[in-house]
């Protein structure tokens, strides 16, 4: 399905693994899952890789609130 781009974008196996991301994060919980995905395509999407690991970085806080909340500890970051 090459050039598909709703269910197999091109940039979706540009990692140099050849490895699709889909087949690691389905086994990740929904945050871990997202933030590997930026940083896996990270750069192949876009140029910059800079806004896909701020995304990254935007589930791994999401993903440190939701623990600390289910802790019933204060959250900061």
């Amino acid at each position: 399905m090459a050039g598909d781009s709703v269910n197999h974008p091109e940039h979706y196996n540009k990692n140099p693994s050849g490895v699709e991301c889909i087949e690691i994060v389905r086994w990740l919980n929904f945050n871990i899952g997202s933030a590997m995905k930026y940083i896996w395509r990270g750069g192949f999407k876009i140029e910059d890789p800079r806004e896909d690991y701020r995304k990254a970085i935007w589930y791994l806080n999401d993903e440190i609130m939701r623990i600390t909340s289910e802790l019933g500890e204060e959250i900061g970051l």
